[in-house]
């Protein structure tokens, strides 16, 4: 066990424990938020240089997972805060030691799509956006959204004659959180707001070039930045999908269905639905491991990942996310009625699951680009 995912385990009771009050005021508890800062569990992906834990991504992976099979919603902010945490190693040396190097238990998340705009003032920009689906706000120190640098002849270009898109970083105080903007069937917890900034001023180098190298040289940033936030993303529906199974596993040995002398234990059809719901999430588990693996050591001899390697893991993330889905939807039903009350694990985890698999980095429309490339075609969006 690595001492991410022990520290995850560690947390284990209390996350189940603030469950119905994450459904209920639809975030996370600052108090929550802030003990699992200290134990460094938004720090994973952050270089070891500037105070981080710069883990394999093998362990951010089964980390997140495990935090998501006590509480999605509580994974999936995690996952949010892990993974912009990554940016670290792309911001300019002054503002990564600021956000940081100069405080270890800094909560940094994000949005990054690029829906906001910037001009330039200088050597800053002005930065005026709205940015949905901003995961964990409420507890941040730092929010990000992403932008486009807007010129006085449309949005500037780089060297490949695309727009640029800067992910910009602001300061949580400055960022206004929308709190009545989710309200959702799942992950209801997440406090996924809008967010918004209007006409901020923001210091130059206060941004990292979406797409651009980082200034860390290290395995792990090498790896492709949409491709790890493809495997979190992922690995919190692994993890809901693990909390389901065991969940139908204490139902059924208690469980006689109406009509029945024997306990849904007992049914045939009760124990091929838990085996193939368990076969889903080990083989896809797995997948993910090769295809971990296989990019870590090209990364690890200071190679690059190619389209084929990228696309393999974001294949293994799609594949994780609608494999959980499939598992979870196999128990759900199988519980029967029982399934269907606030009580039950079973339908917060069928809820949850099914917002999981509507994040972009998973979605359908994903397995079309992997087709592509192993059709030897142009992807035609970022791996």
């Amino acid at each position: 066990m690595t001492d991410a995912v022990a520290t995850a385990q560690s947390f284990h009771e209390r996350f189940r424990a603030s469950s119905d009050a994450l459904e209920q005021s639809r975030r996370m508890p600052d108090e929550l938020a802030r003990d699992m800062a200290s134990a460094g569990m938004f720090r994973l992906l952050v270089p070891k240089s500037h105070q981080g834990l710069e883990v394999h991504p093998q362990e951010f992976f089964d980390a997140i997972a495990t935090t998501a099979e006590a509480d999605g919603a509580v994974g999936w902010c995690q996952m949010i805060g892990t993974t912009t945490g990554m940016m670290s190693a792309s911001l300019p040396q002054q503002w990564s030691r600021t956000i940081y190097g100069e405080h270890p238990n800094t909560i940094t998340t994000g949005v990054t799509a690029p829906l906001g705009t910037a001009t330039r003032e200088g050597n800053d920009l002005r930065v005026s956006g709205r940015w949905p689906f901003g995961s964990g706000s409420q507890i941040s120190d730092w929010i990000c959204g992403g932008c486009l640098i807007q010129g006085e002849q449309g949005p500037e270009l780089n060297d490949a004659g695309v727009p640029r898109a800067l992910l910009v970083f602001f300061p949580a105080a400055d960022v206004t959180i929308h709190e009545d903007s989710w309200r959702t069937s799942g992950l209801r917890g997440t406090g996924s707001n809008d967010i918004e900034v209007n006409n901020l001023l923001v210091p130059e180098g206060r941004w990292v070039e979406l797409g651009g190298r980082p200034l860390v040289d290290a395995p792990l940033y090498r790896f492709p930045t949409l491709g790890l936030l493809a495997l979190g993303v992922s690995a919190v529906a692994i993890g809901i999908a693990r909390h389901a199974i065991s969940a139908f596993v204490d139902l059924a040995t208690a469980k006689v269905p109406t009509g029945s002398g024997r306990t849904l234990a007992e049914r045939a059809a009760a124990q091929k639905d838990l085996a193939q719901a368990e076969a889903l999430v080990q083989s896809a588990a797995a997948l993910t491991r090769v295809a971990i693996e296989t990019s870590w050591d090209i990364a690890s001899d200071g190679g690059r990942l190619s389209t084929d390697h990228k696309a393999q893991l974001r294949l293994a993330a799609s594949n994780n996310a609608w494999s959980a889905a499939k598992a979870v939807d196999l128990v759900y039903h199988a519980a029967g009625g029982s399934a269907i009350y606030e009580t039950s694990p079973l339908q917060r985890c069928f809820r949850d699951v099914h917002v999981a698999t509507q994040h972009i980095m998973v979605a359908q429309p994903t397995y079309e680009v992997i087709g592509r490339v192993r059709l030897g075609m142009p992807a035609r969006s970022p791996l």
